[in-house]
């Protein structure tokens, strides 16, 4: 024995069943497309937002392959980056856009051995492009940008930097 609704409610929930249905799909969608943006990409194929960010001291170093002091900066970074001070990351950025295989034979040719954000036109940073290089960016653990460094840094002089600001930010 089967029970069914009675033949004046029948008519009633297919729509009522459609729109629970309409509503299902469209949070499914809005949880998809929001688990799909992201702020910037990394060349390894890491995505990031910046509000998963928050709560950690940011380094953004502008690079490029033409700039001499920018190269022979890159190993301080890379020693930076293998000792992180804690709740910090550091991310470099080619000045100029590439496509990731321009970027990835860039990186392997001047053995840049740090994190390095694909630059595309969607790419969304807290800070303006430098008027000139090197250019370092430190961005604090609300969002926002606590220091510029303009020429070359070392990872002394960035530990340092960041020691300073993390005492003045309690």
């Amino acid at each position: 024995m089967t029970l069914s609704p009675p033949l004046s409610m029948q008519g009633k929930m297919k729509p009522l069943f459609l729109v629970v249905l309409l509503i299902i799909a469209a949070l499914a969608g809005a949880f998809t497309f929001q688990g799909l943006q992201y702020d910037f990409e990394t060349l390894d194929g890491e995505t990031y937002r910046w509000q998963d960010l928050n709560g950690q001291w940011v380094v953004v170093n502008y690079f490029a392959p033409w700039c001499a002091p920018c190269l022979r900066e890159m190993p301080e970074l890379a020693a930076f980056n293998q000792s992180l001070p804690d709740n910090t990351r550091l991310f470099a950025i080619n000045y100029d856009p590439k496509t990731k295989p321009e970027l990835k034979a860039m990186t392997e040719k001047f053995a840049i051995a740090v994190p390095v954000i694909v630059s595309s036109p969607d790419t969304k940073l807290p800070m303006t492009k430098p008027p000139y290089l090197p250019a370092t960016f430190i961005v604090g653990p609300d969002g926002k940008i606590k220091d510029t460094i303009m020429g070359e840094v070392t990872a002394v002089h960035l530990r340092q930097r960041l020691t300073e600001l993390k005492g003045a930010d309690l």
